[in-house]
């Protein structure tokens, strides 16, 4: 699953070998199998089953589920169709899926069977925060992501206006906010998080999307640092064992070590439409990407990569 996966392989990172090793990729034809999956500006993520989750904005369509070989398996009853960003972790009482809302401004907490357990509101982020919405004039968030903390805390990134980073404790209370457009942050467009459990402790790794680079920052603000500069706009990002895979929307994957060398990039596009949403279906070629959006990996490191697209499209690349 995206990020949280990492977390179950903490103690793999330092006890085997392979996890020293660049993972390399393979594109995978045919998946998923599906003639249409729908107008997608979301994400992706893996169920300790194996189970595919993705966003689809359709009313109809909402939260998809595909198996391993891609067939469709159902949609979640219930779930919103608006999921900008998303995460499926593993807790002591099962897995859950952790989304924000990007029409509502919400964050929701949810079983995969679609069951709500949590709701942070829209009213339960400091209004001194929130920007005016260029249309209407009204205060207001634009909620990109959330992760999930080594003690539950959830970090909640307004990627699409205040550039902050919020913090709430596991059963919804707010706790702080940091971050933002000013130094030493200087965000602009803070799109998507992990948690980077490739250190210790653990720390906050984000995409500063218009600023084409990927940042640190510690689970209580401080910023660390710039850790990949350079990048095509980066839109999402997950930890796998000592690596950190960085989609880029506007046409690329990077994978990046842990001192943020690039040590393999896939699906580089470089054709006129790269990074927006219109790319129809039969200008798409295979293991090359339009505007990725969303990335995730299964217990084997499998790639799944969530695209920016009107007509709907997901990859796989299968670690070799």
């Amino acid at each position: 699953m995206r990020t949280f996966f990492a977390l179950a392989l903490a103690t793999v990172v330092t006890a085997t070998v392979i996890a020293d090793t660049p993972p390399a990729f393979h594109a995978v034809a045919g998946w998923p199998k599906v003639d249409k999956l729908g107008n997608m500006h979301g994400d992706l993520a893996v169920s300790a089953a194996g189970e595919v989750y993705v966003s689809v904005q359709n009313p109809d369509a909402g939260l998809q589920v595909f198996a391993a070989d891609g067939t469709f398996l159902r949609n979640v009853p219930n779930a919103p169709s608006d999921f900008h960003g998303f995460v499926i972790n593993r807790e002591a009482d099962g897995e859950y899926l952790y989304g924000v809302r990007l029409r509502e401004q919400s964050v929701v907490k949810m079983k995969l069977d679609g069951t709500v357990v949590l709701t942070i509101p829209a009213s339960a982020f400091p209004e001194s925060l929130k920007v005016p919405n260029a249309r209407s004039g009204q205060l207001a968030l634009a909620l990109t992501d959330v992760v999930v903390g080594p003690t539950g805390d959830l970090y909640v990134s307004d990627g699409y206006a205040s550039d902050v980073i919020h913090r709430f404790d596991r059963t919804g209370r707010y706790l702080t906010s940091f971050g933002g457009k000013k130094e030493p942050y200087g965000f602009k467009t803070l799109h998507k998080l992990a948690i980077d459990t490739r250190f210790q402790p653990a720390r906050l790794i984000a995409c500063d999307r218009e600023n084409n680079r990927v940042v640190h920052l510690t689970l209580d603000g401080e910023f660390l640092g710039v850790v990949a500069k350079d990048l095509l706009r980066p839109a999402a990002i997950v930890i796998y064992r000592d690596y950190a895979i960085v989609g880029e929307l506007r046409g690329r994957v990077t994978v990046l070590d842990k001192a943020g060398s690039s040590v393999e990039q896939i699906g580089m596009n470089t054709d006129a439409g790269a990074g927006g949403n219109q790319v129809p279906p039969e200008l798409w070629r295979l293991g090359v990407f339009t505007a990725p959006h969303g990335v995730a990996v299964n217990d084997h490191g499998d790639l799944f990569v969530a695209e920016f697209n009107a007509f709907g499209r997901i990859h796989r690349f299968n670690r070799q």
